[in-house]
Order: C-alpha cells, then sequence, then structure tokens
C-alpha cells in the first residue's frame, strides 16, 4: 500500500515519460505508477510540476560543497560532498579519491566503507582514480605518486569490503591477470589516464574490464592507424565510457560523434569529475589545493598552474542540460545518461535508474532548463539550502569544509 502519491508532473519512469500520472511512494520506495483516475478519492496526494526522474547516479565525483575528498578522507567528508550534490539531483555517487600516498589510500577505502555500513545517504561507493596510472598521461595527478600494481595492491582492494568498488587503472601497468583477479572479487575495472594501444586495451577487456574513464580526457586518442583508448572504447560493445558534458572537457562536436559511433549495448553515461568548487556560487574566481598544487576555477574552467584541467564544477543536473541543449539528445536519452546507465554499469540496476515498484524512491524534479528544483532520497524530500552570499572581493567564496561536514551530518540525522 501506498503512503502518498505524487501528481501533477510528467513522469520518466527510465523508459518512457508518462502524462496524467502519479508516482506512488512507501516508506523509501516506490510502490507503483498510476493513472490519475485511478486514484482513491482519499489518497494523499502531493502536487508537484515539472519533470519527476530517477535520481541522478554519479560515479566520479572528487569533491563538492568545497570539500575535496581527498583532503578530507572521512565519512563526514564523504557526506558533506553527498549532500552538496543532491541539491543538484544526484542521489547515490561514488566519492571520487585520486592518486595519493597508500596511506591515505586507506584512509580513503575506511571512510567509505564506514559511510555505507552506517548507510549514509548517498554514498553508494568508491571511486578509486589511481595511482596505477600512466606517467605520459597523468593529467592533474601528481606523478610522483604514480606507481605500478603489486600482489599486494590487489590483496588490499579485493579486501575492502566496499560492494560497488570502482577502480580506474591503465592496462599498460596493470597486468591482464591483475584485472582477471580484481573482477573476480567484485571490483568494476575502468581504464584510463592511459597511453595504451588499442591491442593493450582490448587484453584489459578480454580480461574483465568494463569501463572506460572520462573518454578522450587523458588517454591516447583515435587516429586513422592508431585507434588508441578512445577507439577501442567504441569499439567494443561491452565497454560504458564517461564523458565529461562541462562543455570544456570535450568538444559538443566529438561528444556528438562519440554518442553515434559507440558500438552497442554499452553506453556513454554522465560524469561530473567534480572538485570542491561544484555546488558552490560561481561569482568569484575560486581556489583549492590538490596534491599540494593550487587550483583555480576561472569562467567556469578548474586548472593547474600549467592550464592542466583539474576536474570540474560541474554538477549532474548542469550535465543533463547539456546534453539536452548543446549535443542534442531527447530528454530520455540524457536522463537515462545520468541515472540508468551508470546503475547498470556498477550493478546497481535493480535499486536505481527507473521508477518502479520495488526500486528505491530516489528521485529529481526537474524544471524545463533541465534545473533541480525538488529532490528525495530514500522518500524523503531534501531540504534546499539556504541561499549563500556572494563574496565579496577578494574574500574566499568556498565554504569552510568543517562547515560543510557539520551541515551533511545535520541532513544524516534528519534521514
Amino acid at each position: 500500500m501506498f503512503e502518498t502519491a505524487l501528481v501533477g508532473a510528467r513522469i520518466f519512469t527510465g523508459d518512457t515519460i508518462l502524462v496524467d500520472h502519479a508516482l506512488l511512494l512507501g516508506r523509501d520506495k516506490v510502490v507503483g505508477l498510476a493513472p490519475l483516475s485511478s486514484l482513491p478519492r482519499d489518497a494523499r496526494m502531493q502536487r508537484i510540476e515539472g519533470l519527476l526522474a530517477p535520481g541522478f547516479v554519479d560515479l566520479q565525483v572528487n569533491g563538492g560543497g568545497g570539500v575535496l575528498f581527498n583532503a578530507m578522507p572521512t565519512p563526514e567528508g564523504a557526506a558533506a560532498i553527498a549532500e552538496a550534490h543532491s541539491w543538484h539531483g544526484s542521489t547515490a555517487l561514488l566519492p571520487t579519491f585520486i592518486t595519493d600516498r597508500p596511506d591515505a589510500m586507506q584512509q580513503a577505502i575506511d571512510a567509505v566503507r564506514l559511510a555505507v555500513d552506517a548507510r549514509m545517504p548517498g554514498i553508494a561507493g568508491l571511486h578509486l582514480e589511481g595511482p596505477f596510472l600512466s606517467q605520459a598521461r597523468s593529467g592533474a595527478h601528481d606523478r610522483s605518486l604514480i606507481r605500478t600494481m603489486t600482489d599486494a595492491d590487489v590483496d588490499l582492494l579485493l579486501a575492502t569490503g566496499i560492494e560497488h568498488l570502482l577502480l580506474t587503472v591503465a592496462p599498460e601497468v596493470v597486468s591482464p591477470k591483475q584485472i582477471e583477479r580484481l573482477v573476480r572479487g567484485g571490483v568494476v575495472v575502468s581504464l584510463g589516464h592511459s597511453d595504451a594501444d588499442a591491442d593493450t586495451v582490448f587484453a584489459a577487456i578480454d580480461a574483465g574490464a568494463t569501463g572506460v574513464t572520462h573518454l578522450f580526457n587523458a588517454m591516447s586518442q583515435m587516429t586513422g592507424r592508431a585507434p588508441g583508448l578512445v577507439g577501442a572504447a567504441l569499439e567494443r560493445g561491452e565497454v560504458w565510457a564517461g564523458l565529461i558534458a562541462d562543455l570544456h572537457h570535450v568538444d559538443p562536436i566529438m561528444m556528438r560523434i562519440a554518442l553515434a559511433s559507440k558500438r552497442l549495448p554499452g553506453r556513454l553515461m554522465l560524469v561530473t569529475d567534480a572538485m570542491p568548487p561544484a555546488g558552490t556560487p560561481e561569482d568569484g574566481d575560486d581556489e583549492f589545493e590538490l596534491n599540494g598544487r593550487t587550483v583555480r576555477r576561472e569562467d567556469g574552467r578548474l586548472t593547474l598552474a600549467d592550464g592542466t584541467l583539474a576536474g570540474s564544477d560541474l554538477t549532474m543536473d548542469r550535465a543533463v542540460a547539456h546534453a539536452v541543449f548543446d549535443l542534442d539528445l531527447p530528454v530520455e536519452e540524457a536522463l537515462r545518461m545520468a541515472s540508468l546507465y551508470p546503475a547498470k554499469f556498477m550493478g546497481m540496476e535493480r535499486s536505481h535508474g527507473r521508477l518502479e515498484a520495488g526500486r528505491t524512491a530516489d528521485l529529481v524534479l526537474l524544471d524545463e532548463t533541465m534545473r533541480c528544483e525538488r529532490c528525495w532520497r530514500n522518500g524523503i524530500e531534501l531540504p534546499q539550502p539556504a541561499p549563500v552570499a556572494a563574496a565579496s572581493p577578494g574574500s574566499a567564496a568556498l565554504p569552510d569544509a568543517s562547515s560543510a561536514a557539520a551541515s551533511a551530518a545535520s541532513s544524516i540525522a534528519r534521514a
């Protein structure tokens, strides 16, 4: 039996858009969908307007709300990041820890395991992006911390106790045998920050790798006689790939070409690759530290001093908007790229990505510009953040990390 019927909005189920229907909610699950004409007269109804869709699933989130997970690898840090992104429709995400010291990586693993065990809202697992990457394609990762994978590293990764663990590796520095062992142990392996040729990539895919991290960025490109990682990802149908659709990381023309040429059934997914400025006021030029180096936000771009892109300030509702209005994708496909496809890739499709009976009641309500108006996580509508005053000239625009963590703790208590 349902407790509340959400009425008045168009409803995207994950497959199609319904009108004149109600979404029926139980305590924390979707009970079902029903025509408005079939609702009991005494049903408890909540009227909403806009487009109601499955909550977004973001698999690459380095930070948000002023918090960087590498700098705050604690349950509170992960919760603060999840809270900041929930205000933009991401109801499940993987806090992402990039290349760092082994002891710091262990802290991140412990933090996410504790957060997941405590059922902290929004934290679905962990993404370890490195340190087993290519020196030649390090991007914003600290080259001094990049290293080759050992059998002891494989043992560590298989013992995290985290159900949804995503690992980005370069196939030229991690062997097919290591990939095969990781995949057998439940780790989802994605390929990225790699200068590998297509044959090396194909060997990693044959060993069990099923994803490519931020397609086009920090990887061997596709040319006429050398397909590289980009060409291999588009050719192999079983491989999923993430796209940072902020219009800075990849030109829209290249994204449209990738969307048109990707061999099925694997799909392209939206990711934010978000850093601390995500979810903070856009006025002012912000700075934060990444492995001892300054990253600056200016005109929507996050860069190191040498101009290297260092993540983004993207939120998932903006990514969906870019997919619809700049890539000319149907709304339904853009929404699947933000929810159903990442859920399938991570083995979360039984609970996320669709609005149907038995699924987790994670919902996002979007306006006509695809901006998140309201959001529900586990059936609970989340309070919108109080407006943040614009920073005065010369002042820091990012909130203090401890304040963000305290806000997240308050949100957890409410949930």
